[in-house]
């Protein structure tokens, strides 16, 4: 049918029915939107928080951070590297190591977290996870998995690992089989090289490698919700002799958020600002 085809309309005005013949036209009020309409909206920028330092504590700058866990007011602490990672409570206080297990030469240590009464470590490239009776550090068993051990924390059911990517699968802590992963997004896109995991008031920290920045992330979702920046934290002097950003725990009764590095001669306690 052309645009000017002739259309009948039925019309009834006063109870007499009106023919009438013509093209049809679509009052102001009835107008078809603009095509710009039909258009999504932008996406909405995701909020950048500073940060603010509380305090800070004493941090081993022979430990090359990969983990970090607060338990009943100490640290147990992930070490990395071939031939020097381990397994360490620490004193907050004074970074004291306390406790020290030395992990096999055979594997590159990285994240690790609590899960009942034991810790979980995971290797980089090995794909072995190993369980430890937290109190003793006692090897109580291991697990396999496929793919690069980066990140590791928990939610309430389950084990949270990163490997590198924008993926973050859900582990179940008993057997280490993958349950589901959450693909983990901003308004850009995916968001990748997620690190260090940490589970805050609900939420999923982790650190992205190489930068100073946090992704603040929805457990159900993977939507990142915020970003946390952390420029500035270490003083210019000390950047040259330490490497990145990684190591977060939170005590949660004391609503207490601690960040590190590898290398890092402090553990910053810092604080939110919104």
């Amino acid at each position: 049918m052309t645009r000017n085809a002739i259309v009948v309309t039925v019309l009834a005005v006063a109870g007499v029915v009106v023919l009438m013949a013509g093209p049809l036209r679509l009052g102001r009020g009835a107008e078809a939107p603009p095509d710009s309409a039909a258009q999504p909206s932008p996406a909405r920028a995701t909020p950048v928080y500073q940060h603010r330092v509380v305090r800070s504590y004493p941090h081993d700058r022979k430990a090359f951070t990969q983990g970090l866990v607060y338990r009943d007011g100490v640290f147990y602490e992930s070490t990395g590297l071939y031939g020097e990672s381990s397994l360490r409570k620490v004193a907050i206080e004074t970074g004291e190591v306390l406790r020290r297990h030395d992990v096999e030469a055979r594997y590159f240590a990285e994240g690790l977290s609590e899960w009942g009464e034991t810790l979980v470590q995971l290797t980089w490239t090995t794909g072995v996870a190993i369980a430890y009776d937290r109190e003793t550090f006692n090897e109580v068993r291991r697990f396999a998995y496929t793919g690069e051990g980066w990140g590791l924390t928990r939610t309430d059911r389950h084990l949270v690992m990163s490997d590198g990517s924008a993926t973050l699968k859900l582990l179940d802590p008993s057997t280490f089989a993958q349950v589901s992963t959450l693909q983990v997004r901003d308004e850009h896109g995916p968001v990748t090289a997620l690190n260090e995991l940490e589970m805050v008031r609900g939420v999923i920290f982790a650190n992205v490698w190489q930068s100073y920045r946090i992704a603040m992330i929805a457990p159900d979702s993977g939507t990142v919700t915020g970003w946390l920046d952390l420029t500035g934290l270490l003083p210019a002097s000390e950047r040259s002799r330490v490497d990145v950003l990684n190591g977060i725990a939170y005590d949660e009764r004391g609503d207490r958020l601690f960040v590190t590095g590898k290398w890092w001669p402090t553990v910053f306690q810092v604080e939110v600002v919104r």
